[in-house]
């Protein structure tokens, strides 16, 4: 599966850094690290979402496919930046890695079709960058399948929404397993964001408490239930 290396540019110690900023506008002393801490942490549970938007997350996401990209770039909010491993320029007439759906590598005869078609659009490429045809065209040819690399920036007021949508069991599988890396990486980079990972990503139904889809998986009571 994928791997997510978290940058050193990302905030090591989010709940003080917005307890911090929070000091500036409050009047508070913002050099005291155990009151802005205190601070930070009266904010996310007073759910003063703004100051989240100051936690910087920088991250190389390598080895997840196209497709699951092409969903990640769906959370915009925040003025989140992304690069990504160019279709113009790599060479991938040379092989490229892609994913393969657990339902089709569990299957014997759906996995061997799966690979016939990647090997076929492999062969296609190399035969059209032997007759002149520029790379940016044949590119065309490349499944949503491939593996991909992107350099992704983006703040935790905009992980945390993306958590609602993407911890839901009815979420996409490759979505939900890059969102679990995720977790499990800034879990690892300190002890606030182990908090903040524990407390704050949650499906859509733990934060509401009951589930606001139309068609349930069942984990959670549904909304006329609630109510």
């Amino acid at each position: 599966m994928g791997k997510i290396t978290i940058l050193p540019e990302t905030t090591k110690n989010p709940v003080t850094l917005i307890g911090r900023r929070a000091g500036v506008c409050w009047g508070g002393d913002a050099e005291d690290e155990e009151k802005n801490y205190r601070r930070g942490m009266d904010c996310i549970k007073s759910n003063h979402g703004r100051t989240l938007e100051y936690v910087n997350v920088e991250m190389i996401l390598d080895g997840y496919s196209a497709r699951v990209i092409r969903e990640w770039y769906t959370h915009i909010g925040g003025a989140p930046t992304r690069l990504q491993s160019s279709t113009r320029y790599i060479n991938y007439q040379k092989g490229f890695d892609y994913i393969t759906p657990p339902a089709i590598a569990k299957d014997d005869d759906a996995r061997k079709a799966y690979v016939r078609a990647m090997d076929g659009i492999l062969e296609s490429l190399k035969e059209l960058e032997k007759i002149g045809i520029p790379r940016e065209d044949s590119a065309m040819l490349l499944p949503l399948g491939m593996a991909t690399r992107i350099v992704d920036r983006r703040n935790l007021r905009n992980l945390v929404d993306m958590s609602r949508q993407r911890m839901c069991a009815r979420a996409y599988w490759e979505y939900r397993e890059l969102f679990s890396d995720l977790c499990r990486e800034l879990k690892g980079y300190s002890g606030e964001w182990e908090w903040v990972v524990e407390h704050l990503f949650m499906p859509k139904c733990d934060a509401a408490g009951y589930c606001t889809e139309k068609k349930s998986c069942g984990r959670a009571r549904r909304r006329e239930e609630a109510e």
